[in-house]
């Protein structure tokens, strides 16, 4: 009857969740059994460079790459460029619809803080969310006011 008990393993043979040295592969960059490279052995692994860009096998690639920096300032420089039109519009001579062109950037770059996330954002995450978006609003309703009061130029 003892027989078909297995028997238990002893604390110093091995520790629960590991396997043997055998069974271990090596890291990349080290040398694994008969002398091969563990480079090799990572290949078509999650993270490996075989998988970010397809293997030869034809299979598809694994995206697991961030999205590149300057991708993530595209919403910034939105915002930059027409506040610098909104400029261009007051420099020549167009007082109501200049700082109306400004404070529509400033919504834009209010909208853009609400709506993407803070790793996707760029520049214009600058404080807390809350803070950016009350900032730019209030900015924004000021030079629309300005748009509103301000005299129009008779030529």
């Amino acid at each position: 009857m003892e027989d078909a008990v297995a028997p238990q393993s002893r604390p110093s043979e091995e520790k629960p969740g590991r396997g043997s040295d055998s069974e271990r592969e090596p890291a990349a960059g080290t040398d694994g059994p008969a002398g091969t490279s563990g480079a090799a052995d990572t290949a078509g692994t999650p993270g490996s460079a075989d998988t970010a860009h397809g293997t030869a096998h034809g299979t598809a690639p694994t995206v697991t790459e961030e999205t590149p920096g300057w991708l993530a300032q595209v919403p910034y420089f939105l915002v930059l460029a027409t506040m610098s039109a909104g400029i261009v519009v007051v420099a020549a001579a167009y007082f109501k619809r200049g700082p109306a062109l400004i404070a529509g950037a400033l919504l834009l770059a209010a909208a853009f803080r609400y709506l993407l996330p803070s790793d996707r954002i760029g520049m214009l995450a600058v404080r807390q969310r809350w803070i950016d978006i009350g900032t730019t609003v209030t900015l924004a309703i000021l030079l629309i006011v300005l748009a509103w009061v301000a005299p129009q130029l008779s030529s």
